[in-house]
């Protein structure tokens, strides 16, 4: 019976480091060209199967979601700026994007530090 809590406590501590890890490997993808984001957005859903039923499948939702929202915003952002006449839109749009990056990412890293899950009435 303690091989099973160990072997549990193990699993759920691996899936706590890897949930940072990707955290952190959002975090710097401004600084490398967004390489990181698609490191991380591979390894999420490589992973996730691993996650369910615990509390951190709503954290790969959550990096997951962001993610792709992200990149819908940006393809819009681009389209206005093809446009040349909305190009202040598209730069509006980025910056938008931007903050609301960062915000996704503190608010995820932080609920994880507290080790709360990013959407508590939802099963995953």
């Amino acid at each position: 019976m303690g091989d099973v809590i160990t072997a549990d406590n193990d699993r759920l501590a691996s899936l706590r480091k890897l949930t940072h890890i990707l955290y952190a490997l959002y975090a710097i993808f401004w600084l490398t060209g967004g390489i990181t984001a698609l490191i991380a957005i591979v390894v999420g859903y490589v992973k996730r199967d691993d996650t369910r039923g615990t509390l951190y499948a709503s954290h790969f939702a959550w990096q997951i979601r962001s993610f792709w929202w992200s990149v819908a915003w940006a393809i819009l952002g681009g389209a206005l700026f093809a446009t040349v006449f909305l190009i202040p839109l598209a730069f509006a749009a980025w910056g938008v994007l931007s903050l609301w990056m960062l915000y996704r990412i503190v608010k995820g890293w932080l609920y994880l530090n507290d080790g709360k899950p990013m959407y508590p009435d939802q099963r995953f």
